[in-house]
């Protein structure tokens, strides 16, 4: 490891800046790259993380089953499966909790069937402990249990069996037992970054074991909340607050935390039917035409219209805030896809989660219909002129976190409707869960294609993996494995 980042630490700050601030020139939509250079301690892009890479693109490099006819199985585990991570060898790990005594566990699926051929049982934590995992450059999964431990896990065959176990442990002993870890990624010089519900950022030395923590707060002093994961670049870690989104970076002299920018936004009067916290729902997104990691996006909580907000990585200079979808629908959960000057973001406004996480408060309204929609902005090629609005297709209910492929060019979701009035915005425990397609250049529906009906097959706003031709998705109850018919 020391070896590799010394490698890594000649990617010079001076590199850093000239990469983000090459003039672009192309007028043409370019999707991607994904951020580059790879990020030597993770495993591969598009599958690695709940948001595809380090940048949290929710993009892949792989295409999916595309628009033909589709043959679709439900594998029941009895578990909500938010997280799905794939590794280079073909296998998938699963982040599950029991539907009873909500326990976290860890499954091993093979990548073309979603038969699950181990499990593994971790420390109970709060109801995002584990979700935001990644799978490291040795295929182990890296995750925090419930006991504030650096967990990575490995995958081994004996005789045909799978079995699944814990490999290294780092206790986050700056952590409070009262506290827990949100998100975690590690950036390039193989830190582990991590944030946790209660506002501390952090990263953790896997060579000396070292914790080192800073706590975000607010104007005032009072505490900033995480309700969502972290995303790393060679510029540095972002981390979106319910207040504000930093930019933080190590400070190699001191072995400290340094905020290179704060951006705060308009978090609202209140959270919004449809979101678990008060406050933006994204996952910060980094993402550009060259690098991959150019700009930085998230969706505010301002009423009655959400903004989508587009800053420079450079110094964190707002490039454009564009007020996105209509009263009735505005509002999201899930982290926009970043790829090249393009940003697509999906509402969730009144999306019937089934449970909250703890201490959320109450929305305002208490309740809403599920409209739906997505909407496509695109950075203008002269970015001091902001931004437009591409397209928007309130017609879609995406009921999973979308993701686009660079191989097709299309985006991936499933769709949620009322079986006898399929453009009804109520939703019910029978409603219809569809495969879809969207073109992303025009945000029309390609495709659309029954998967199964009630409540065992609700998507919940969890993320797909798309892998060899293949969309594996979490559910409430398992995961949905779409293939090629």
């Amino acid at each position: 490891m020391p070896a590799v980042r010394l490698a890594v630490k000649l990617l010079t700050a001076a590199t850093v800046i000239t990469l983000l601030s090459t003039p672009l020139f192309s007028t043409a939509t370019i999707l991607g790259p994904i951020i580059s250079p790879k990020n030597p301690y993770i495993g591969q892009n598009g599958l690695a993380t709940m948001h595809g890479d380090p940048a949290s693109s929710d993009t892949t490099p792989f295409a999916g089953p595309g628009n033909a006819t589709i043959n679709s199985n439900r594998r029941a585990l009895q578990s909500a499966c938010p997280t799905l991570l794939g590794t280079s060898d073909g296998y998938v790990f699963g982040l599950c909790t029991t539907m009873f005594g909500r326990t976290p566990t860890i499954h091993l699926f093979d990548s073309q069937e979603a038969d699950s051929l181990a499990e593994f049982a971790i420390a109970k934590g709060n109801i995002l402990g584990g979700v935001y995992a990644y799978v490291d450059n040795q295929d182990k999964l890296v995750l925090t249990d419930g006991n504030n431990q650096l967990l990575r896990v490995g995958k081994s065959s004996t005789n045909g069996k799978w079995a699944l176990a814990i490999t290294e442990t780092l206790p986050l002993t700056p952590i409070p037992s009262s506290d827990s870890v949100v998100g975690l990624a590690p950036d390039w010089q193989g830190y582990v970054w991590f944030a946790t519900a209660n506002g501390l950022a952090g990263y953790a030395d896997p060579v000396t074991k070292n914790v080192t923590v800073y706590p975000l707060k607010a104007t005032g002093g009072s505490v900033e909340e995480v309700a969502n994961s972290i995303s790393t670049s060679p510029a540095g870690t972002l981390i979106s607050t319910t207040f504000a989104t930093y930019l933080l970076a190590r400070d190699d002299a001191s072995n400290t935390i340094k905020v290179l920018w704060r951006q705060a936004y308009d978090r609202g009067p209140a959270r919004k039917p449809g979101q678990l916290s008060w406050g933006t729902g994204s996952t910060p997104t980094f993402f550009g035409p060259q690098s991959g990691y150019e700009y930085v996006t998230i969706v505010d909580n301002a009423s009655p219209l959400v903004n989508l907000l587009v800053y420079r990585t450079q110094d964190g200079s707002q490039v454009c805030k564009v007020s996105i979808f209509e009263s009735n629908n505005s509002g999201s959960e899930n982290s926009p896809i970043g790829s090249g000057r393009s940003i697509f973001v999906a509402s969730t406004y009144g999306y019937p989660y089934p449970a909250l996480p703890a201490g959320a408060p109450p929305s305002q309204p208490s309740s809403a219909d599920f409209v739906g929609g997505i909407e496509r902005v695109d950075v203008l090629e002269d970015d001091s002129q902001g931004c437009v609005v591409k397209w928007v297709n309130n017609k879609i209910r995406s009921s999973a976190v979308p993701k686009l492929s660079l191989a097709d060019k299309k985006i991936y979701t499933f769709v949620r409707q009322t079986p006898l009035f399929p453009d009804s915005t109520k939703t019910g425990i029978l409603d219809n869960y569809y495969y879809t397609t969207i073109d992303s250049e025009t945000g029309n529906i390609d495709s659309k294609q029954f998967v199964g009906t009630g409540f065992i097959f609700d998507t919940l706003q969890m993320a797909g993996l798309i892998n060899q031709g293949v969309l594996l998705q979490g559910t409430i109850t398992g995961v949905v494995r779409v293939r090629k018919a």
